[in-house]
């Protein structure tokens, strides 16, 4: 594992100098063509209930959108130069939880679900991309706003449980295996002194069958992946996270 440890340094300090250089390209698309390919998809909720974020062209706010591009251009560049993957490595979506080609992507990570609030509608629609198969990604939440995630999640799975997770779950050894999963923050982590967890939406609440969804709190991931290569944070951390991010992937594509 120390071998993969250094090949995922040396390709997020990579990958961080060419997003840099590209801006958002074709990154963030809307109408970004099916390929076959490994795909990046961030999802894009309208309305938010509180805390802070900036107001959007059309309303609500764009707490959805934090750390993009720089997050889903390195884990990309990276899938794509350590596994077998064929990881879309020149662009990405944002998808609404009600748009139709969702259903094409069987990965999808939400950014800040403390403040989402979504429709009937928008609620119904993901309930049957994750009955048919979906996996998602909940990152970059913490502490009381865990109320709001939970409120909203049951309304697409209702009776769900969230299930805290440990190590020996098979998400969390798809490709990579982790020391630990609650790796600790580095003192310019702004999450620093906050201890990740991880919890699970199982079918039927059944630990034994397919994981729905994972949710990632009191942790931000992909902020590790947005500052690779930056020398914001030490390079082990930037590791853990790269490797959770590339499991999670090679989970949701083979379950």
């Amino acid at each position: 594992m120390r071998t993969w440890a250094k090949v995922i340094g040396v390709v997020a300090l990579a990958c961080a100098t060419v997003s840099a250089q590209r801006a958002t390209g074709g990154w963030g698309r809307r109408d970004l063509l099916y390929d076959g390919k490994v795909t990046f998809v961030r999802l894009r909720w309208r309305g938010g209930s509180f805390g802070p974020g900036a107001a959007v062209p059309g309303g609500g706010l764009n707490n959805w959108l934090h750390e993009f591009p720089r997050a889903e251009q390195n884990l990309m560049q990276t899938m794509g130069q350590v596994t077998k993957m064929d990881a879309r490595v020149d662009g990405s979506l944002i998808l609404t939880l009600d748009d139709v080609r969702l259903f094409r992507y069987p990965i999808a990570v939400m950014w800040e679900p403390g403040f989402w609030v979504m429709t009937d509608h928008e609620a119904d629609r993901l309930q049957q991309y994750l009955l048919k198969g979906g996996f998602l990604i909940f990152n970059d939440f913490e502490l009381e706003q865990w109320e709001n995630f939970a409120a909203q999640t049951r309304r697409v799975i209702p009776g769900g449980r969230w299930i805290k997770l440990d190590s020996s779950h098979a998400v969390f050894g798809s490709l990579f295996h982790l020391e630990r999963i609650d790796f600790p923050h580095p003192p310019s982590h702004h999450l620093y002194g906050f201890r990740p967890e991880y919890f699970g939406l199982f079918e039927d609440n059944d630990p034994a069958k397919r994981l729905l969804a994972i949710a990632n709190y009191n942790t931000n991931l992909a902020e590790y992946w947005q500052m690779a290569g930056t020398g914001f944070f030490p390079i082990d951390s930037g590791n853990e996270a790269f490797k959770l991010g590339i499991n999670y992937f090679l989970y949701g594509l083979t379950h």
